[in-house]
Order: C-alpha cells, then structure tokens, then sequence
C-alpha cells in the first residue's frame, strides 16, 4: 500500500498507520462510489484484494471501461510482493493455513515493520499485529467511505472526481526520494501524457512501464566500462 521503510513497531506508532489506512481507505470508497460502481463492490475489493494502489489503480480503469488493463496494471504493481514473500517467508512458519493467511495481509508497512525486528519471535509477532490491524482499518475505512460517499449527492461538486489522483500521488510520494525512482516515474508519466490523446482508456497506465528503460541505463554504463577495461588488458 505504501512504500517500504524501517521502523520499530511501537503501539503509538501502529496505531497512527491504522488511523491514516482508515483515512485512505475511506477515500477509497467515497471514490469508487462516485465512478459510478455497485455499493458492495469497494468493501467487497476491500476485503479480497486489499491492496491499496491496486485498488484505486482499478477503479479508475474500471470506470474508464477497461477491466482488462485494470486486471493487468494490478498484477504488475503488485509484483513486488514477490520479493516481499521471499523476505518474510520464514517468519510466517512452515504451515500452510499460516502461509495462506499471511500472504493475503501482506503490504509495504507490513513487511517494514517485520524486518526492522531482531528475532524471529518479534517478528512473527509483529507482521501478525499490523497486518491485522491495516485489514481492519482499511476496510472499515471503505465501508465509511461508501457510506458517506453515498449521502454527499453529487461527488464532483465536493472535489471527489480528484481525490482520485490525489490518492495515487500520496501514496507514490515517499518512494520519489529515490533518485532512480524519480526518474522512472517522471518517464513513464510523460510517456501516459503523451500516449493519452492516440491509445484507448486504460493503455496509457500500462505504457507508462517503458518508464523503466531508466533502469537499464547503469547496466549498460557497467558493461561498457567492463569492456573498456577488457580491451585495455589485452
């Protein structure tokens, strides 16, 4: 849901993260109502997929009629728990009901706040703490949001048409002080821009991954000097 960072999981500090998914979930849900869809769907999403970005990534391309991209841009962005599995796998236990169950709360705070413990038995405890605590907070924040969401009247007139993008440039901003982050993100916005005008709704999200051609730059910096360095010796 959000991006990684290293903290001790202080009860002070696991309660402000709750209150702040409660606060974004209800966004959430005041949002997806006011695109348009069925009342149950966001808690329903809430509950299922609980994954934040992937959710408000969704909506939008749900009301943009394009499930398919929708479908594709969640499993793209949330490939990085591949890693993340790989990270805490060991704290979770060998069993699989445990697996199964952790997998699903799996998120950024989560896995942070797991790996800034020291041993096993912290850490174990910790993932369980907070990742039930986000579940809960996340969709009891939806349901909020569906609800008042549903008494506002016309969403656009109280600014929701743009709590949508606000909601995906809050949850993006802590991972831009990354200079390689930055890069890739400024690239692939440019590249959904300019694409906008000439692609179908939803394609433009997904073009934005050429974003990450940045990426390869320092790779092919580094064999090119390897090569240098080659010619040189011989």
């Amino acid at each position: 849901m959000g991006t990684v960072y290293r903290t001790r999981a202080r009860p002070r500090d696991v309660a402000a993260l709750a209150a702040a998914t409660l606060a974004v979930g209800a966004s959430f849900g005041a949002i997806a109502l006011a695109y348009g869809l069925p009342a149950w769907l966001p808690p329903v999403m809430s509950v299922v997929v609980f994954a934040g970005g992937a959710q408000f990534l969704a909506v939008g391309l749900f009301a943009a009629g394009n499930p398919l991209a929708a479908i594709l841009a969640g499993l793209l962005l949330n490939a990085r728990h591949l890693p993340f599995g790989l990270a805490v796998g060991d704290t979770l236990g060998p069993r699989l009901r445990d697996r199964l169950a952790g997998s699903h709360l799996m998120t950024d705070e989560v896995v942070a706040f797991t790996l800034a413990e020291q041993t096993p038995a912290a850490r174990r405890r910790v993932y369980w703490v907070v990742g039930v605590a986000l579940l809960i907070s996340w969709n009891a924040g939806t349901v909020l949001g569906v609800l008042l969401g549903g008494a506002t009247g016309d969403p656009d007139a109280l600014g929701l048409d743009a709590a949508f993008p606000a909601g995906l440039i809050a949850l993006i901003l802590p991972s831009l002080r990354d200079r390689e982050t930055r890069l890739v993100a400024l690239l692939g916005a440019a590249t959904a821009v300019l694409l906008t005008p000439v692609l179908p709704a939803g394609l433009p999200v997904l073009a934005a991954l050429l974003g990450l051609v940045v990426l390869i730059r320092p790779a092919a910096r580094a064999r090119a000097g390897d090569a240098v360095i080659e010619e040189n010796r011989c």
